[in-house]
């Protein structure tokens, strides 16, 4: 598969990992368990909202582009998105633990693992061995956006210039 682009049909088979958020849960030092969250069928039939980082915890992800959404999420909402989802190539407890540490709850961001950075290779928009940076609107299992990163900075991913393209 080649990167994905607004016209483009979301495609099948995609999965990640993922703890679901639960209230006797929330506790740093508190795990569940993974389960696959099949990304093709969860999108198919929802307004999505999903933007990757290259790792959980890490300086630019954790103070520049994380944030932007945690702020907007009522803003997404009036528009129309049922899932904010982020995703990065960091294991599903990681994701999990950044998820708490940023008070994120009852799943209004999905904290999702792009295990072995699947997701991301199929489409050709890797940082190394980690997951680029870069952001997607789908739209019911249709690509309405999709742009990854130029370079360093937070500019095409980041959730105001999302939320203009919803």
């Amino acid at each position: 598969m080649a990167a994905l682009a607004a016209g483009d049909s979301f495609p099948e088979g995609v999965s990640f990992s993922y703890i679901p958020y639960a209230d006797d849960k929330e506790a740093l030092n508190a795990c569940g368990v993974p389960v696959t969250y099949d990304a093709s069928k969860e999108f198919s039939d929802k307004k999505v909202v999903l933007f990757s980082v290259p790792g959980a915890f890490t300086g630019t992800c954790s103070q520049k582009h994380l944030p932007g959404y945690i702020e907007n999420i009522p803003r997404f909402r009036e528009k129309g998105v049922h899932t904010i989802a982020c995703i990065a190539y960091n294991d599903a407890y990681v994701m999990s633990a950044w998820g708490k540490t940023n008070l994120v709850k009852n799943d209004d961001i999905l904290f999702l693992s792009d295990t072995n950075t699947a997701f991301s290779t199929s489409l050709g928009w890797l940082k190394g061995e980690r997951t680029a940076r870069y952001a997607m609107i789908i739209d019911h299992g249709k690509v309405v956006y999709a742009e990854k990163e130029p370079g360093r900075d937070v500019t095409v991913s980041s959730a105001d210039v999302v939320l203009a393209q919803l």
